[in-house]
């Protein structure tokens, strides 16, 4: 019998199955009672788990406690943690590269002033009047016969307008030298203060050499001047044909800007961008020219009532500069001034006019305009400044007409491609 079990022991062996000897003392469990060991290690393991999960937060509290640094100041060796840097490497290049584009745009524009100018006034000013051809389109007028019209009508009012500002600026101009002559008679009050404060440089030990009396500019800068400031006749041509095809075909270049973006959210925010730029361009125009008119209407009277020469040329120059803001306004009453000083004997009767123009234009720039303005755009008193001393400084007054209508596209376009969303206050 021995013998036969070995041998069936090493067939099933060799056949790779398992073989159990049962002792004759032995009895059988059930297979609950076989599996009640693995049921009370699967206990044992889940109340273990519960457990540790109960006391982690402690152990790591306990753990960074252990890691902070101590009383003096020394951390201690095993305190590995690292607070991330404040601007990472990628933002450093990403700031550089957006620095050296503003630079490179910038030079290019200063540089190519002589074509981009020119086409860069006849967009936004095409943009401007481009309700007005559309409101001749409704009338069965074709939009390139209205554009012409738009910009005949647009010259005619820029020459009448140049026509009072040249007239009696040649006549001053051919009487210079004797008005400076008259001019620099009437400053010789000031040549008190002027010698009290040569003493005071003298006694700081400034030079003792000076003139204590007030020197006007020489006149050879105003020529080249002149040249500087005025666009030359290409420059002109290249600004009314450039306005005239841009109004003609402002409704297919929108089209096609519209249509260029594949979905349909994109194409929806182009169309809301160029709706509001059109809109708020146009509206801007339009009021900013009905205020300067009645600028340049009250200056004329102002300087008729304060008989001053030739008010109907000062009330054109009021309106033209005043365009130009900050600058504008400051050109002007340096202009009334000089006209007072030449005009009048005394010098109260001289400041009549500038006085008064300068209630007007406080009245005006704190009051009218931004009660009218500012519910449509509300532009901040810094921003103006700095685009206005930009653009004046890239491309002249030109640059400075140009600072406020590019400062509002800048603004529509950040309001819709970079939106703000509402600031959340930290947790305590």
């Amino acid at each position: 019998m021995a013998g036969r079990g070995s041998a069936t022991e090493y067939c099933a062996l060799a056949q790779g199955r398992k073989l159990v000897r049962a002792i004759p003392g032995d009895r059988s469990l059930p297979k609950e009672k076989e599996h009640e060991p693995r049921r009370e290690a699967k206990r044992d393991a889940h109340r273990e788990a519960k457990h540790e999960a109960k006391h982690e937060p402690h152990r790591d509290a306990k753990h960074e406690a252990k890691q902070e640094p101590r009383a003096g100041g020394t951390p201690l060796p095993d305190a590995a943690a690292e607070l991330p840097p404040l601007i990472r490497r990628q933002e450093v290049v990403a700031i550089a590269l957006v620095g050296l584009l503003v630079i490179a745009v910038t030079t290019v524009l200063y540089f190519g002033k002589a074509f981009f100018l020119p086409v860069v006034m006849a967009f936004v000013v095409g943009t401007m009047l481009s309700p007005a051809a559309s409101f001749l389109e409704r009338y069965r007028i074709p939009r390139s016969v209205g554009a012409v019209l738009i910009v005949l009508a647009v010259g005619a009012l820029g020459t009448f307008i140049v026509g009072l500002i040249a007239a009696p600026a040649m006549e001053w101009g051919s009487r210079l030298p004797e008005l400076a002559a008259r001019l620099k008679d009437k400053l010789h009050i000031f040549d008190r203060p002027l010698a009290l404060w040569h003493e005071l440089q003298t006694m700081l030990g400034g030079n003792a050499d000076a003139l204590p009396s007030l020197q006007l500019p020489k006149f050879e800068w105003v020529q080249p001047t002149l040249e500087f400031l005025s666009p030359t006749f290409t420059e002109f041509l290249l600004f009314f044909v450039t306005l005239v095809l841009f109004i003609a075909s402002w409704k297919d270049l929108r089209r096609a800007m519209i249509m260029n973006f594949g979905d349909r959210v994109s194409r929806l925010r182009t169309l809301r961008i160029l709706n509001e730029i059109e809109e708020h361009l146009g509206g801007y125009l339009l009021t900013v020219t009905m205020i300067n008119a009645g600028v340049g209407i009250a200056t004329g009277l102002i300087c008729a009532v304060a008989g001053m020469p030739n008010p109907a040329g000062l009330g054109a120059l009021a309106a033209t500069l005043n365009y130009i803001p900050i600058i504008g306004p400051v050109a002007m009453f340096a202009v009334l001034v000089a006209v007072g000083l030449v005009a009048f004997p005394t010098l109260s009767g001289a400041l009549v006019a500038p006085m008064l123009f300068t209630a007007l234009t406080f009245f005006e720039g704190h009051f009218i305009t931004p009660t009218i303005i500012g519910r449509r755009l509300a532009l901040n008193a810094l921003a103006v400044l700095l685009a206005l001393a930009f653009w004046t400084w890239l491309w002249g007054p030109m640059g400075g007409f140009l600072s406020s209508p590019l400062l509002i596209v800048a603004l529509i376009l950040k309001e819709h491609l970079m939106p703000v969303e509402s600031p959340q206050l930290p947790e305590d």
